[in-house]
């Protein structure tokens, strides 16, 4: 990875989630914005272009779906690579977000840190390769 610090963007329409996306994220040295509610986090992916984006699904007003599809609708950010961070737990939201809509990842809360910079490393190591 290149020394510039890698840019997050998380979208929760929970500000204690984000604060802790925040706390987790800028120990490991990531520069990290986060916004609350979809509409809010579709502005500031098209103002910044980050490297990543840690998306919720369950968010009022625009959806974290609406959310993706706007995100790769766009030949701006379609190749930013979106992790989903959802309470949704079902394996068939899983399996819909993996297989059928081709997110990069997919992590249930409640989640452990270490899991989080897992899939991180990993999502932006394969993007790095591509």
């Amino acid at each position: 990875m290149s020394d510039r610090a890698k840019h997050i963007v998380c979208i929760d329409d929970e500000p204690d989630m984000i604060e802790l996306f925040h706390f987790i994220l800028r120990r490991k040295g990531f520069e990290v914005s986060g916004v609350t509610g979809g509409a809010a986090g579709l502005a500031k992916i098209r103002e910044t272009l980050p490297d990543l984006v840690l998306l919720d699904l369950m968010m009022p007003e625009i959806g974290g779906w609406e959310v993706y599809q706007q995100i790769k609708a766009d030949p701006k950010t379609k190749n930013i690579p979106v992790i989903i961070v959802t309470a949704k737990a079902l394996s068939v939201d899983k399996v819909l977000g993996l297989r059928i809509a081709k997110v990069d990842d997919y992590i249930t809360k409640p989640f452990s840190p270490a899991a989080l910079i897992k899939s991180i490393e990993a999502v932006l190591a394969k993007r790095e390769q591509d």
